[in-house]
């Protein structure tokens, strides 16, 4: 499941192609993704303009000039693809585009732009989802009411995976962070704050280490393990730079550490950390 940082840098792409970018039509292949698409849908996106590309924690967030917004989640398999077309300005070339796939079965949804570039989304296991709602409604929507604060946004204090008390962080950045804040995944939660609950200096040192964990990750694209790809195609590079996920039985990264990776299995999921280092 992409996190974060892989949404982000799709939110990223997505923006550099579509950002006041009139969209001339919406092409829709099969009628549902994950959940079925509104029978209007293409209809309300259709001659609209796009006024700004948001992320609120995995959701995508298009605006529209009509009082929408397209809410869109990638699922376990969905990327986005920009494409050049014959018209499509200087402003837009860049590292975003390439030339169109000829692996057509699952791009399902294709947003045409009067710039002629389109962007289509393509989803094999078609977990992604796509959802209009009123801009008035936003806060309301059973989608995104119950997420926490962002992570890298002033309201994130000192949690971790439990998306309703910090949203977008998944296993493999809650495993990056606790190792750049030495403290063990089987540690209590407790021993993060004082007798009256406020943080105490593990909780900043956690909070620090998600925020350079996220910062980086961003910064290089996202990690690329199974389907994430940039809007350009090309991988994610955070992968290159795991300290502990995916590296049981290797070395620890800690200067002066000496200790050994391990793998340990936490609500079904794996969870990689170092025993010396972090305590």
């Amino acid at each position: 499941m992409p996190e974060l940082p892989e949404v982000e840098t799709v939110r990223r792409g997505l923006e550099t192609a579509m950002d006041g970018e009139r969209i001339a039509r919406v092409e829709v292949r099969r009628p549902d993704l994950r959940w079925p698409l509104a029978k209007d849908f293409a209809q309300r996106l259709n001659g609209k303009r796009v006024i700004g590309v948001g992320r609120r924690a995995k959701y995508l967030l298009v605006d529209l000039s009509s009082g929408d917004v397209l809410l869109m989640h990638l699922g376990m398999s969905g990327s986005f693809h920009v494409f050049l077309g014959k018209k499509s300005k200087d402003k837009h070339l860049g590292r975003h585009y390439h030339e169109r796939s000829k692996h057509l079965a699952h791009d399902h949804v294709v947003f045409h732009l009067a710039s002629g570039a389109s962007v289509t989304f393509n989803d094999p296991r078609r977990f992604g989802s796509m959802k209009l709602v009123a801009r008035e409604q936003l806060d309301g929507e059973p989608l995104l009411r119950g997420l926490g604060p962002e992570p890298l946004g002033n309201a994130f204090d000192a949690a971790l995976l439990d998306q309703r008390v910090v949203a977008g962080l998944g296993n493999i950045y809650v495993c990056e962070a606790l190792h750049r804040a030495h403290l063990s995944p089987k540690r209590r939660a407790s021993t993060l704050a004082v007798r009256n609950g406020a943080p105490n200096e593990h909780a900043a040192r956690l909070v620090d280490g998600i925020k350079a964990v996220l910062t980086q990750a961003i910064k290089d694209g996202g990690s690329s393990l199974r389907d994430h790809r940039l809007t350009d195609g090309e991988l994610g590079m955070f992968q290159h730079h795991f300290r502990v996920y995916d590296r049981a039985g290797e070395p620890c990264r800690t200067t002066g550490c000496g200790g050994t990776i391990k793998r340990i299995v936490q609500n079904g999921r794996s969870t990689f950390y170092c025993p010396v280092c972090q305590k």
